[in-house]
Order: structure tokens, then sequence, then C-alpha cells
């Protein structure tokens, strides 16, 4: 139940709430706490909210002024929307958004409040599940374009729409006409209202139909849509948008050439999904804006549910989402995992309790046996000196979490751009191996280095130039000197240059003069043998000199600044690294939930009435438990007579015998009834089949414990 109430929050908030305030007995510990988890989840809502606009802007952009061409040569009707018109081609745009299907719905909210601010008011969604046929196409388009609601088994007419009292044929000159009347009664305001209702809208605006789904519409109905548009598109400034989930070449395949011909079909690409789940980690755990970090499992495990099961981002968010109720719920200091500007109001109000919590930290455990026996009384015993020494460690872990970010990217810049990626080519991929251990005692990072130090002089001081932006820009403020080194470096390389291209230049002069005086065979092979022998043997130059200075200097910042966050006391604080209980949240295990729900039915209904020890059998329960309770006693094929009298002795144990036989028959034909009724039920969860060898048998189909 504890899973239940942390999805619904996912949803709605006030479920938080009920989640802190029915658990807890320090009310004013778990008020505060409340306040901090709502505080910060709408910092980071809001953040992902901004995050999604910009990186939608450009195609929405793109679509807007799509929109603005099409639409300008309908109204002007310029020669190209002459011919367009004579070939009955509508505007089309094959918006491609990827297979992350859960995500699409907020980029359609999106772009219909983009094109109804600024465009058009005659928007319409469609998805494939509410149109089976042209007519509940018809239909649902009106119905959207029109503002009022329609529900089909009210209709007499499934042709017709409602609108106020009115029945509108669903039909495209039904269509037509009401954009007509609509467009002129726009024309016949007077010009305060016109401006007025048309500052937001163009005159005329265009009719955009968007089909969300597009590979699950039939094929028919697409086609009929398309060629009855084709017909009236000299009268009605029609737009379709098709939303694409894999190719564009979806379009081809379902529509044969005589109807795709009508289109003209302009193709827009959205971000790739992993771009944008980078871009959500960059903007949200490596940032020293929030205090809450996950930690290496915990990552991982949102990772690999978006790579291996539905690339989703909005789930990805959820479940950072899920992160935070859940660490805030079950740990108890979790009220210090705020800013730093009020980590001190905050430590110096804990609690004796509290104090006591931070004392069982395995973090601060191994903290205090490392110190001094005078300091460990001290630590173990006053509340007032472990306050002082708490809110030393919690701002070290602030500076630690923005010293971390900044060297992180610094190391990125090196590992992103080897011709091989040990660490990985996403930064998210490069966290992940550092928050798990030490990075710079596995192998990866040890055959990082070692490409490092082949790079080039060109691609040493590009890498070096953007090191020092990130640096520079960094809010943390143990990187003046890192900076002038950097810059030192890069002066040496600029100096390099010159003075190794004069030594190149002498040694070619001075070798080429050896060869000349060396004029018989004999002198000439030793020449040559002594050139090649001094080549191995020679010392490095100034450049690999200053190339390994170089990497040596970037693998001591990273010795230095990227720690695993596991070693640093008080990690526990702000860091959630739960991943068995994320993983149960998350991972869905429906047979489990199943075999719960009909074996233990008081687990669900609340009713203790339905519990039974000992394996026994309530005949309160309802008859597809008792029936699922019933087949687990039995083999691989199930007699559905013996079957059905264990289920009438069940539910008639607590009854009276009953003398009356038309009675006892009518009893006997309810319970048979509710019997089929429980099996079928049975059979469409998956447990049971029916079974060719013998007719009155079923097949059970599921064995072994949940």
């Amino acid at each position: 139940m504890k899973m239940e109430r942390c999805l619904s929050f996912v949803i709605y908030r006030p479920v938080l709430d009920h989640y802190f305030r029915s658990t807890s007995n320090d009310s004013e510990d778990t008020v505060l706490r409340f306040i901090t988890c709502q505080s910060l989840w709408s910092q980071i809502k809001s953040e992902t909210e901004q995050i999604q606009e910009d990186m939608n802007k450009q195609l929405l952009d793109n679509l807007v002024s799509f929109l603005s061409r099409s639409h300008s040569d309908f109204q002007e009707k310029t020669t190209e929307w002459t011919s367009r018109m004579k070939f009955r081609e509508i505007p089309t745009a094959a918006l491609v958004l990827g297979v992350n299907v859960t995500d699409h719905d907020l980029t359609f909210r999106g772009l219909s409040d983009v094109l109804q601010n600024n465009i058009t008011p005659y928007v319409a969604l469609l998805e494939a599940k509410d149109c089976p046929g042209i007519k509940n196409l018809m239909q649902k388009l009106m119905g959207q374009l029109m503002n009022c609601d329609i529900d089909v088994d009210s209709l007499e007419d499934e042709d017709c729409v409602q609108v106020s009292q009115n029945k509108i044929r669903c039909s495209m000159p039904s269509l037509i006409s009401w954009y007509e009347s609509v467009t002129k009664k726009t024309d016949s305001e007077t010009p305060s209202e016109k401006r007025n209702s048309s500052s937001r809208h163009w005159q005329s605006p265009p009719v955009v139909v968007v089909f969300k789904d597009m590979e699950s519409f039939t094929t028919k109905v697409l086609q009929d849509f398309i060629v009855i548009s084709s017909q009236h598109i000299h009268e009605l400034p029609l737009v379709l948008i098709f939303g694409i989930a894999t190719s564009p070449m979806i379009i081809h395949r379902l529509l044969p050439h005589s109807v795709s011909s009508l289109l003209c079909i302009e193709l827009f690409q959205s971000l790739s999904c992993k771009e944008h789940l980078s871009t959500i980690i960059d903007k949200l755990l490596l940032t020293s804006h929030f205090p809450f970090k996950l930690g290496e499992k915990v990552l991982q495990v949102l990772i690999n549910i978006f790579l291996y099961h539905d690339f989703s981002v909005q789930n990805f968010i959820k479940g950072f989402q899920l992160c935070i109720v859940e660490h805030f719920y079950s740990q108890p200091l979790s009220v210090l995992c705020c800013h730093l500007v009020d980590i001190k109001k905050r430590v110096y109000s804990l609690s004796h309790d509290q104090c006591e919590n931070i004392r069982r930290l395995p973090s601060f455990r191994r903290y205090v046996e490392k110190q001094e026996s005078g300091k460990q009384i001290e630590l173990l015993t006053n509340d007032s000196f472990l306050k002082e020494e708490t809110e030393k460690l919690l701002e070290d872990l602030h500076v630690y979490h923005e010293n971390y970010v900044s060297i992180l990217r610094c190391l990125h810049v090196f590992t992103s751009s080897l011709p091989k990626y040990p660490l990985g080519k996403q930064i998210r991929e490069l966290h992940c191996a550092c928050l798990e251990n030490q990075v710079w005692e596995t192998n990866e990072y040890e055959s990082s280095l070692q490409l490092a130090r082949m790079l080039n002089k060109t691609d040493l001081v590009t890498m070096l130039q953007q090191c020092v932006e990130i640096l520079v820009s960094s809010s943390g403020k143990e990187f003046d000197k890192t900076v002038k080194h950097l810059k030192e470096f890069l002066t040496q390389f600029q100096n390099l240059e010159a003075s190794e291209a004069s030594q190149e230049q002498d040694v070619s002069v001075s070798s080429q003069k050896e060869l000349q005086k060396k004029t018989d065979l004999y002198h000439l092979q030793k020449t040559l043998l002594e050139l090649k022998e001094s080549r191995r043997s020679k010392k490095l130059t100034k450049f690999e000199m200053l190339r390994f200075e170089v990497v040596d200097y970037i693998d001591r910042l990273v010795r230095k600044y990227l720690v695993p966050a596991g070693d640093r006391t008080l990690h526990e604080i702000v860091y959630f690294n739960a991943a068995t209980v994320l993983r149960g949240h998350l991972n869905a295990a429906p047979r489990t939930a199943l075999h719960t729900a009909l074996n233990n039915p008081h687990w669900y209904l609340k009713n203790e009435a339905l519990k039974c020890d000992g394996g026994g059998i309530s005949n309160k329960a309802p008859d597809i438990c008792i029936v699922y309770k019933l087949h687990l006693e039995c083999g691989r094929l199930i007699n559905l007579v013996d079957w059905l009298e264990a289920f009438s002795t069940v539910v008639t144990a607590a009854e009276e015998p009953n003398g009356d036989a038309a009675s006892s028959d009518q009893v006997d034909d309810i319970i048979h009834a509710r019997f089929i009724r429980a099996v079928s039920e049975l059979e469409l969860l998956g447990f049971i089949k029916p079974s060719k060898q013998k007719t009155d048998h079923v097949a059970r189909l599921t064995w072994g414990g949940c």
C-alpha cells in the first residue's frame, strides 16, 4: 500500500500530505519535511517544464513557420496555391517524435497551445482509438472544432453532432459551411472588436488536424479522409500534422501513391529522447542548485528502465519524483536536505532524537572513529557540539557538490573527445562511474589517460579552453589557481609552436649535411642505422612533455575532487540510495499482485472477515478467490465436476440444509452459474485453458510460488 501512495502522488499532491501525516509520530518534524519536499519538487517541476519548453521551442517555431507559409499561400491566392489547388494537394507536416510514445502528449499539448494562442483557434487532436471509421473521425473532428461534447450512444443519428439545440451532419460540406459562417462573422465585426478578437489569430485562420498516432490509424480511414479533404481544399484552408513514432516511410506504407500524392509533405524531426534525458540529468542532477541527489544504483535503475523499457523522459521524471517522496518519507534527517542558506537554522533546531539519528548514520560513525578521543566523546555526548560539527560537515558537502560538478564536466570534455569512449560518451555514464567507486582505479580510466596522452596539439588546446570556460563559470571558489594553471598551459602551447618548427628545421638540415658527407655505401648504411636508433631512443619532445604534464594535472584534479559521494560524511541526508525499494515500486510484478489479490483478498479489500489462518478458504470470499484457491490444490488437468463440487461445498459450508427440493435445485443453479462465471474470469486472467484431451477438464497454466 505504501507503493500505491507513492505512485498516487505522481498525479495527486494531496496524497503526499496523507502519506506523511498518517504514518509519523513527530508531527512538527513531519510537517517540516513535507514542506521541504513540496518546495523542492515545485522547484524541480518548474525547471523540468522550462527545459522541455526550451527543447521544443525550435520544433514549434519551425511548425509555425510552415503553417505561416501554407496559410499565406491560401490567403493571397498566389500562383503556388493555385497550382497546389489544381493538384488538390494538402499541406502536411510529418512530425517524427520517436518511439517514446508516452512523451508525445506533452509535445502535442504544447503544439496545440502555441497554435491556439498565436495562429488559429481551430485545432483538432485525433487519436486512432477514437476514430475506428471515417464517421467517427468526422464526428470527433467537428466536435472539437465546434467546442461541443460528443456522446455517440446518446445520438439517434451517428452522422450528426449536437451544437446548441441543432444537429449538424458530420460531413465535409457541413464543416465548410460552418467555417465560412464563422469567418464571415469575424469579418462583420466592428474594427475595435475585430482588432481584439484577431489580435492573436490570423485572418481566415487555417484548420489544423493533428493525427497524434498515425501508425495506429487504419489505412482506409486515412485514405478516405485525405481523398475527401483534397476535393475541398480550395474552400477550406486545411493543414494536416502526422505524429510519427517510427519513420516517415510509414506514410508511404500506409497510403498508396494515388493518395500520398495528394499531400504536400514537409518533414520535421524532434530531438531524440536520449538527448532530452541527458539534458534533464544535466540540469537536475549535475547542479548544486538542488540539494537532493540520487545514488549510483538508484540512478542506474531509472536509466535502465528508460533504455530498456520505454525511452520515456516523463516516466524518468516521475521516477525521480518518487525518489524524492520516498527519501523524505523514510529518512528522518531529510529535513536537513535543504539549501545552504537554511542549513544553520535547521541544524540548531534539531531535537535530541534527531541528534541520535545523526550519530547512527554509518558515514558519521566512520567520521567519529577517525577523530581523537576527546572529540569523539564530545560528538557522542554533547548535542550542541554535534550541531556545530553537523553544520560544518553539511557546508563541506555542499562545497563538494559544487567542485564535483565542475571537475566532472572538465573530465567529460577529455573523455568525450577520445577516439574511443572507455568511460562512456554521455556525461551521465561518467557520473555513474564516479559515484560507484574511485574512478581513477578503474581500467577504463587508465585507458582514457593513455588515449589522452596521444592527443594532438589542436585537440588539447581546444579541451583546455573548454575547461577554463567551465571553471570560470563555476560557483566553486577553489578554482582560481586551477584556472591560472590551465591558462599557463595554453600559453606554453602557443610558445611551443615557433620553437619546435625552428628546431625541426635545424635537425633536418644537419642530418642532410651528414648524409652528404658519407658517400660510400658502408658509411651511408651506418649513418642510416644510427639515425634510426636515435629516433627509437630519443628523448621526449617539449610538446610530448607538456602533453604529459597536462594529462597528469587533470588526473590530480580528478583524484582530488571526484571522490565518490559514499565516502563523504552525512551523504545519507541528501542522497537516496534505496535502489531495491525503488525497483520494487517501478518494476511491475503482475503475477505476484494477482496471486496476492486472489489468495489473500483481505489484503486489498481491508475486510478481516475474509482472513483465513492455516490455508483455509472462507465462504465469504469472492467466488473467483474460492475457485483460485481450489485450483492451486489440483494437478495439470482439473476435473470441472470435482471442481464444482468443491466450490459448492465451500460456498454452502455455513448454510443450514434446506428440505425443499425445488428451492434446493434453484440454489444449485445459482451456485452453478457463479462457478461458471468465476472459472471464465480465471481463464481470462490466464490461469487455465480448455483441454483438448478431455472435454470435461481444463488445463492449469501456472505453477510454483510467487
